[in-house]
């Protein structure tokens, strides 16, 4: 490996690295505004100036590439004087806001000028002032701040793909707008206020709200989808303030969805706090005992098989795991965690987790997507696959029309004709297949909702396991899951599946042999009610709540502990951030008061007793944070139906599509915003 010289010190760095990164190798530190790893370098800001020999000027670290023999100083007189130029430059017009301004305390510019700056400016001139811009709900602009590092710019056209803001003017009359003064039209909008390094672009809900020394910090995961992103709840008392990413390389890297960071004022509004039962159409408050008695009167005045369970979006595998157990205690049968009718085959964990893994996306030379959208159904796998689109010039195609995607794909066909052309090897489709290196098939429940659900998930199969695409390190075939608690109810067998009838729960209910339907968290379950008696479960007053007979509350996913399995399968832990309000408890306890009024034996000594049980039912699961190991992959032998359909892939309300983020006065704000556009946009 090649060597560079840095203080004296010498360094091994690989080849194409920049000075700046063999410096950090070199554990020396130095000073940038414009410079992001994730970014492309523009080497704007010049604060990472360094000496090196031979040269006549300090060179700036970010752009310039390291070479062998390179000997350079980021400590001499040269380099101090050149960083407090720039410091000096750079704070000739920027406005002492520090005391208002909500990047305070977490502000790279306050930071820096601290080691950098001098106690006073030789500029004598007025500051110039540029006026703020509007970019939506999410984005609060404070211009007149903004020191042209054009990080905001290089991450919505390489990372977010939307291309809608730029750069006006030139000089000291440049300024950073969006182009036509609109909200900007991407899920991945917000993760420009971490990287603005000042305070010209900062979080409008959030504005004012708290200083960061405040808050109480809790590193966590998010559940309003499967993905599972690295978060740090931020917490002030009770409330939750606000959420930002944790950067983790295998699923989130440092980016998460504006619905992962700003769905969480939903955490205080329609809380349910206090058992509630209907009597003569409306909800009365009750006490928990009262409530519990009447259940457990109801459960013992019913067959069980006229008792059904159902599980919703975001429910941790302990309480899944504590709500089958109870279940069965009183030996019902009936329960199942989707919310529509799409295909599932639990036999093998690799039928239903994305085998590839979301980093290995990086790896793939052909993507297949078939009948999805990972814009909406997965943001970050979207983000991961515009990387490899953009980087690695990944092809990718589709099997239904998902819309934009912020990349280039191509339409291969709308219908399941295709799909039995290409197993069958009568398309040339085929071919790109079987000569691709690492190609990757993406399924969504969309495509699993078809009558030839069975026949897409196993065709598939088992054309990837006949031409020896199946590898111990690549795995092709992939499911994209959109709820959290899927995969965990998968592992622990929380569903219907008697005599090769893969929906006998929805064939009971459509028959109405249930008289009472016990709903856990389960606020998206589309289902017309009749005369059954609807037990709600959970923490908001949303759509399962409206219908039901019985209120139980219990925490919201940052007021309990938790354990997920992501889409990838990888165990990941959901850390308690706040304390559940008022008379709330959670779920798992909610069943053991039942089951101890039902004078039966407590079935958990406490949370840990749970959670160790839960664990050993799980299939095939690593330690936490890590992907499942490789099991071996055979094919299906079941004969399926295949039918000529159409491909439609399911519109999803993105900003409404759990019970947290229908309550947030921010999503209702965002949705608004999009309506319109999509408005504007039809007119035009």
């Amino acid at each position: 490996m090649p060597k560079i010289v840095i203080n004296g010190k010498e360094i091994e760095f690989e080849n194409g690295m920049t000075v700046l990164q063999a410096c950090e190798l070199a554990n020396v530190e130095i000073p940038r505004f414009c410079y992001h790893e994730k970014l492309s370098i523009a080497g704007n800001c010049r604060m990472c100036l360094v000496e090196m020999e031979k040269s006549a000027k300090p060179i700036a670290s970010c752009a310039m590439p390291a070479a062998e023999g390179m000997n350079i100083k980021t400590n001499t007189e040269m380099v101090e004087k050149a960083r407090k130029g720039v410091m000096e430059f750079l704070l000739a017009n920027h406005p002492l806001d520090c005391p208002v301004c909500d990047q305070g305390g977490e502000c790279d510019l306050q930071d820096q000028s601290l080691y950098y700056g001098f106690d006073k400016s030789r500029f004598s001139e007025n500051k110039r002032a540029v006026q703020d811009k509007y970019m939506g709900p999410l984005i609060k602009t404070q211009m007149t701040r903004c020191i042209h590092c054009t990080r905001c710019v290089r991450f919505v056209e390489e990372v977010a793909g939307v291309e809608e803001i730029g750069a006006i003017g030139r000089g000291e009359n440049m300024e950073i707008t969006t182009y036509l003064e609109k909200s900007m039209d991407s899920e991945l909008s917000a993760n420009v206020i971490d990287l603005c390094p000042v305070g010209a672009l900062t979080s409008k809900p959030y504005a004012f709200e708290a200083r960061p020394w405040e808050l109480k910090k809790t590193e966590s995961i998010d559940v309003t989808d499967a993905v599972g992103s690295n978060i740090r709840v931020d917490t002030y008392g009770w409330e939750v303030k606000r959420i930002l990413p944790r950067v983790n390389e295998d699923i989130n890297e440092e980016w998460i969805s504006d619905k992962t960071r700003y769905s969480c004022d939903g955490l205080l509004k329609q809380r349910l706090d206090t058992p509630y039962i209907k009597r003569s159409g409306k909800f009365i408050k009750t006490s928990w005992d009262e409530a519990i008695s009447v259940l457990s009167e109801k459960i013992n005045n019913l067959k069980p098989s006229e008792i059904a369970g159902h599980l919703g979006d975001m429910i941790s595998i302990e309480n899944t795991f504590a709500f089958k157990k109870f279940l069965e205690s009183i030996k019902v049968s009936n329960f199942d965690f989707r919310e529509k009718k799409f295909f599932i085959n639990p036999g093998n964990k690799q039928n239903y987790i994305f085998n590839s893994s979301i980093q290995g996306i990086e790896n793939a030379d052909l993507i297949l997507l078939v009948g999805c959208n990972p814009r909406h159904e997965a943001t970050m796998v979207n983000a991961r696959i515009r990387k490899s689109f953009l980087h690695n010039k990944t092809k990718i195609y589709s099997i239904g029309d998902p819309g934009d995607l912020t990349y280039d794909y191509t339409i291969i066909g709308n219908n399941t004709k295709i799909i039995k052309d290409i197993i069958e090897g009568k398309d040339n489709f085929t071919d790109k297949i079987k000569s691709a290196k690492n190609p990757m098939i993406i399924i969504g429940e969309s495509a699993l909702e078809l009558s030839s659900g069975q026949f897409i998930l196993s065709g598939f199969k088992n054309f990837l396991i006949s031409n020896n695409l199946v590898k111990k390190d690549w795995n092709p075939l992939n499911i994209l899951i959109q709820n959290a608690s899927t995969v965990g109810a998968l592992d622990l067998g929380f569903y219907s599946i008697s005599n090769g009838e893969n929906f006998t729960f929805f064939e009971k209910l459509k028959n109405k042999e249930f008289k009472l339907i016990y709903l856990l968290g389960s606020d998206n379950f589309d289902f017309k009610k009749n005369d059954e008696f609807i037990v709600y479960q959970g923490s908001h007053g949303d759509r399962g709540a409206e219908i039901a007979d019985l209120i139980l509350p219990s925490p919201a996913f940052t007021e309990q502990n938790g354990l997920f399995l992501n889409l990838e399968g990888r165990l990941q832990e959901c850390r308690k951030a706040s304390y559940p309000i008022n008379d709330v408890k959670e779920d798992w306890k909610i069943f053991e008061m039942i089951i101890l009024k039902n004078e039966q034996k407590k079935q958990f000594k406490n949370f840990n007793d749970l959670r160790d049980q839960a664990i050993q039912n799980l299939k095939n699961t690593s330690n936490i944070g890590e992907l499942p190991n490789f099991t071996e992959f055979t094919k299906d032998n079941t004969n399926s139906t295949f039918l000529d359909e159409h491909v439609k892939i399911r519109d999803i309300d993105y900003y409404f599509s759990n019970s947290i983020s229908r309550s947030s006065k921010t999503m209702s704000q965002c949705r608004d915003v999009r309506v319109k556009n999509l408005k504007e946009g039809t007119n035009n």
